[in-house]
């Protein structure tokens, strides 16, 4: 089965409703590929490893959470950008992106599907204002000690995450998360008063932020905490027009 490339956006762009978000980077078609899709590629990052991996497969589509032309990136198509657009158009492949409202939607976002990974009940968004920022709050499973919790995230997401705060024994049962960099949303989970903050990466005023304010600190990895949105979105896409999708996962140790 195949989809015309408009239809397929169409619909995506009504689904994932990029108008909503204030976001840094052009969200939908961010290159123009063949008008029949048979096949889409998805992952995290459009790298020139899926890239190639995505020709292997014979794609006619590539459907990422990270894209390319973010805000403040030199315009110039030079180097590996120059690189990964000329394979893109040489081979005449759609590149398809949604980043922040692949973070947010409420069923197929990165951040409920890291939830769905985790066991985690989900009882709020993060800002109790502004609907726009990423990002969850809710309660584990089960209270444990933040070891615990430790060894269960490094189990799910096959990386070992970091921890900072208070001492790992410390008891853990509410939880605030944001997949990726959101680091400096730590406040809104302080803000919050839950036990702990999950997110992908770290910085360094995260650490005095923790032990301050004796909030536990998670960093689990920027792409291990955000695998799951763009596969789940190409397993909807799949259900839905019977064409053919598949999830390919290039490592990234960050």
């Amino acid at each position: 089965m195949s989809i015309k490339r408009n239809d397929l956006m169409q619909y995506l762009n009504t689904l994932m409703q990029p108008e909503k978000c204030k976001d840094y980077c052009p969200n939908g078609l961010q290159i123009e590929g063949k008008l029949d899709i048979n096949k889409i590629v998805t992952g995290v990052t459009a790298s020139q490893a899926l890239i190639d991996r995505a020709i292997a497969e014979k794609a006619d589509a590539i459907l990422v959470h990270h894209g390319y032309f973010w805000r403040g990136e030199n315009e110039c198509l030079t180097g590996i950008k120059k690189k990964r657009i000329q394979t893109l158009l040489v081979h005449d492949i759609s590149l398809i992106a949604y980043h922040l409202p692949l973070d947010n939607h409420k069923e197929l976002g990165n951040n409920v599907q890291l939830a769905e990974v985790l066991g985690l009940t989900i009882e709020s968004g993060l800002s109790p204002t502004d609907s726009s920022i990423p990002g969850l709050i809710g309660r584990l499973p089960k209270p444990m000690p933040a070891r615990a919790f430790s060894a269960w995230l490094g189990e799910c997401l096959q990386r070992e995450p970091l921890h900072l705060g208070p001492n790992e024994e410390g008891i853990i049962e509410t939880i605030a998360w944001c997949t990726g960099g959101a680091q400096g949303y730590l406040q809104y989970a302080v803000d919050a008063g839950v036990d702990a903050y999950l997110t992908g990466e770290v910085s360094e005023p995260s650490h005095h932020l923790a032990v301050e304010t004796q909030t536990h600190f998670f960093a689990a990895g920027h792409h291990a905490t955000e695998r799951y949105g763009a596969r789940a979105l190409g397993q909807h896409l799949m259900d839905k027009f019977d064409v053919e999708v598949s999830f390919i996962d290039i490592d990234n140790p960050v």
